[in-house]
């Protein structure tokens, strides 16, 4: 045997009381779970693990990681928090399928998300040259961790349809079936949109049901941002549960959090409709991440109509000063669908990040309002990320504890000062809301962060310490693990999780990050 880690307390994903066991690792699988009072196992390399808990590696169901696992080989903010498998793909917009039309249109759309991505060699145009090119990753070796990915429904639109606002013709119907159902045989786990963001927003219900109709045909899921996380959450809710109960498509609802001053408090609502629907029987599971405030792009705060024709198009009409004054009133008076229906308040917008370096001396600042924001978004050609301070820590509370729930970091990696979330979420539940708030157990909380997501994903052989399952672990100190980063020090890592295997290969040992990059593409199986 390769490697035995020794008297770990194993917290084996299954939400069972964690017991005490030696854990071997051969050939990238467990190999034995050895409990205490049975034969040792003995191996060629021995990890005293006394007083650490381990746990299969975390599950990281909504990451924009898209482009940073193929720019930086360390990937330090991921996998320093015991990630092991991240989702990318996500809220409707990605780099496959795409033509070159397509991909110029989605890099500056996405850039406050990813940069420009000018420093990535994008030399795929479909799903499955994405995923060939994960597991090439750095001169053949693979990216440091496994990645799974979802065909984004706005850039299938953006490659059928454009970026304008009206219905798909029948043949543009079709091209987009087709495009969905071949991202999803060549790999990808399912389909993502987002329904606040252009051009994915001007699709109808009657686009989308067909869409899923071929995403549960494949056997995947779907996964949207849904139309609002303000003032018509519940409704927007409501409108994706109808449509998984409509096309049985499964369903994985993002980021699913209340937000803005009309949402306080209403978490009960929501999760009484995720109770009713799951008692109908429909496949649903959701994601959250452990903090309040968001993260976007400060362009994504404008209204659908403000995007049509694509980023060139939305820098014309920012220029123009009549247009400019119909977007502020549609941010500041009625409040716009890409605002969430809330009329912005620009006290809560924190600049997290620019492309242009030139700009720098806004992140970190609070934009005073439409005027400076407008300068600013035509001065880095939309590629501003923000934070918006508008969340609710009851809400954030009352969801995780639901039995549909697992951990999604939403981790925007680009920016100077980007949302500690990217950097903190998986030790900051562990940390914060197991060890000091005891909002969950330690066992529940590493089944919402390991097996659910692993069984949303259909993945047979993750997510459990089990023998045959993938070495992909985690060994943490429950009693100091904790999130480093903060609002003030993003990009700080966590401490107490001094080893994490991927593949059963140290991408972390004794708490620091090593040469090795065993991540590879994960793909759906038919």
């Amino acid at each position: 045997m390769e490697l035995v880690i020794r008297d770990a307390r194993v917290v084996d994903g299954t939400g069972g009381r964690a017991y005490r066991a030696d854990v071997g690792v051969d050939r990238g699988r467990i190999a034995a779970v050895r409990r205490e009072g049975e034969p040792a196992l003995f191996g060629a390399r021995v990890l005293d693990a006394a007083g650490l808990a381990l746990s299969p590696g975390f599950v990281d169901m909504h990451a924009h990681s898209d482009l940073a696992l193929l720019r930086d080989p360390a990937h330090e903010a991921k996998v320093a928090q015991g990630v092991t498998l991240e989702v990318l793909g996500q809220d409707g917009l990605s780099y496959a399928p795409v033509d070159d039309r397509t991909l110029d249109e989605v890099r500056a759309a996405i850039g406050g998300w990813n940069g420009d991505g000018a420093d990535v060699d994008v030399d795929w145009r479909t799903v499955g040259g994405y995923l060939d090119r994960l597991d090439r990753g750095f001169d053949g070796e693979g990216v440091a961790v496994n990645a799974a990915y979802l065909v984004p429904q706005g850039t299938v639109r953006a490659y059928a349809v454009g970026w304008t606002d009206r219905p798909a013709t029948g043949a543009e119907l079709d091209r987009m079936r087709r495009l969905v159902a071949e991202g999803l045989a060549q790999g990808a786990v399912g389909m993502s949109s987002g329904l606040t963001y252009p051009p994915g927003m001007y699709a109808d219900g009657a686009e989308l049901a067909a869409l899923c109709r071929v995403v549960a045909r494949h056997g995947g899921y779907y996964c949207p941002h849904h139309r609002s996380y303000g003032a018509g959450a519940l409704a927007a809710y409501a409108e994706m549960l109808d449509l998984a109960r409509a096309t049985g498509c499964p369903l994985h609802l993002a980021h699913a959090t209340l937000n803005f001053g009309v949402n306080e408090g209403r978490a009960p609502e929501l999760l009484t409709l995720l109770d009713a629907a799951l008692a109908d029987g429909v496949d649903v599971s959701l994601d959250t991440y452990p903090y309040t405030p968001g993260c976007t792009t400060l362009a994504a705060l404008l209204p659908g109509w403000a995007h049509e024709g694509g980023p060139r198009a939305l820098l014309a009409r920012l220029r123009d000063d009549a247009t400019a004054e119909r977007i502020r009133y549609a941010l500041e008076v009625t409040g716009s669908d890409g605002c969430h229906g809330v009329p912005v308040d620009w006290a809560s917008v924190e600049v997290s990040g620019v492309s242009d370096p030139a700009l720098a001396a806004y992140v970190g600042t609070r934009l005073p309002g439409w005027a400076a924001a407008r300068r600013l978004l035509v001065a880095d050609r939309l590629g501003t990320a923000v934070l918006q301070h508008v969340g609710h820590e009851g809400n954030v509370r009352a969801i995780m504890r639901h039995r549909a729930h697992t951990g999604g970091s939403d981790g925007i990696l680009h920016g100077a000062k980007p949302h500690p979330r990217a950097y903190g979420t998986f030790p900051h539940y562990l940390g914060r809301y197991v060890r000091e708030l005891a909002v969950l157990s330690l066992e529940e909380a590493v089944a919402h962060l390991t097996s659910r997501p692993a069984a949303r994903l259909r993945l047979p052989d993750r997510g459990l310490v089990r023998v045959g399952y993938r070495a992909d672990l985690v060994l943490f100190d429950p009693d100091t693990v904790a999130a480093g980063a903060t609002f003030a020090a993003p990009r700080t890592l966590p401490v107490g999780i001094p080893h994490v295997l991927v593949d059963g290969r140290f991408a972390v040992r004794d708490g620091r990050r090593t040469d090795v990059l065993a991540g590879r593409s994960v793909r759906r199986t038919p």
